[in-house]
């Protein structure tokens, strides 16, 4: 097994890896941490190989990979590609010049390239990204804050306006022996509504399963208490407590040491049931805002897709289903599993880039 110490240094050397442009995913850091733990840690040719051999995409991949290991785990200092040795760049006007001019007007070109730049990433397809996008949308993840929605409480509290409080204001009267006061007043409170999350994690997903995991991790941050989070494919798997890990890639390492079935075969109607059947209907699937997170593509029953999608509308305050093809010009949803599904949902959007997500997060607070 590897220690604690261990998984610490593990888990910095594949941030390091994301930095320096490895496109390094959940199962990729999930095979080498097992690796790492077969071999041993202090064997540093052992842990050097098995990176080479679950990290690395190519041979492209094999010149970052060994400045990176060299400088993480030889030099014991973290490498000159991690976020936090970068230096800062301070761009100073000298006093005195009009700042409408001269190399102002260049710091302004390059602000506006920039801005461009992440706009353009905002609206790209998770699937079309590079290992150096991948690691700029990563970052970009933290500026997402989700809402919680709400939803009106049966229990009344004293306001300042509302229906009468006949109960209080007789309480109040009687406290006075009878004599004329106040009227008291009161209306229903709202509390947070709860948020599952399914999300396919089957190999026709396998290109959007770490942007959807990170959006997943953003809910569970912004709503601890009121947010599930599950990975469908061949079977359900609950991700809940390893996405409550701060850390975004400590959270998705969890995530990767859990899942066992990732980029495996799809059959959601029946992960649809069980998931209805050992959690849903006993409760957390009631007047919760439900949202699945899929292609469509159903390698089962969809006749039994549909009958658990019906059963899980009769449940769930709103069910949202988010498909990275929808984002697609053209796209109609013809397969099977869109097809019995659609009917049970209220709300059909794309989820293929980060404005995709942006909206969807809007449809969630909003429901």
């Amino acid at each position: 097994m590897v220690t604690v110490a261990a998984d610490e240094l593990l888990l910095g050397f594949t941030r390091a890896l994301r930095a320096a442009g490895l496109a390094v995913t959940v199962d990729r850091a999930r095979a080498y941490a097992d690796a790492v733990a077969a071999v041993g840690i202090d064997d540093r040719r052992a842990t050097y190989w098995a990176g080479r051999a679950t990290l690395c995409r190519g041979p492209d991949d094999f010149a970052p990979y060994d400045r990176v290991f060299s400088a993480w785990f030889e030099d014991a200092e973290p490498p000159a590609t991690s976020r936090r040795q970068q230096p800062h760049q301070v761009v100073q006007a000298p006093l005195g010049e009009d700042d409408s001019g001269g190399a102002g007007e260049g710091d302004d070109d390059a602000l506006h390239a920039v801005a461009s730049d992440a706009e353009v990433l905002r609206h790209r397809d998770v699937a079309q990204l590079d290992a150096a996008e991948r690691a700029r949308l990563a970052r970009m993840f933290a500026a997402l804050r989700p809402t919680t929605p709400m939803r009106t409480s049966y229990r009344r509290r004293p306001a300042n306006r509302g229906a009468v409080d006949q109960h209080a204001t007789l309480r109040r009267s009687l406290a006075q022996l009878g004599e004329p006061v106040e009227i008291r007043l009161r209306h229903r409170s709202t509390r947070p509504r709860r948020t599952v999350l399914l999300i396919d994690v089957s190999g026709s997903m396998s290109a959007y399963a770490d942007a959807l995991l990170r959006l997943g991790h953003r809910f569970v941050v912004a709503a601890p208490a009121t947010t599930e989070v599950f990975t469908v494919g061949t079977r359900v798997t609950r991700l809940t407590d390893a996405m409550r890990a701060r850390d975004p890639e400590r959270a998705l390492l969890a995530a990767g040491a859990t899942v066992p079935d990732w980029s495996g075969g799809t059959r959601l109607g029946e992960a649809l049931k069980v998931y209805l059947d050992r959690w849903g209907q006993r409760g957390m699937a009631r007047g919760a805002v439900v949202v699945l997170m899929s292609d469509g593509w159903e390698r089962g029953d969809a006749r039994l897709l549909g009958e658990q999608m019906a059963r899980l509308r009769r449940l769930a305050h709103k069910v949202v289903w988010a498909n990275p093809h929808k984002g697609i010009a053209g796209y109609q949803p013809v397969q099977v599993g869109m097809a019995a599904a659609l009917p049970h949902v209220d709300d059909f959007v794309a989820g293929h880039s980060m404005a995709a997500f942006e909206q969807l997060v809007r449809v969630i607070g909003d429901a």
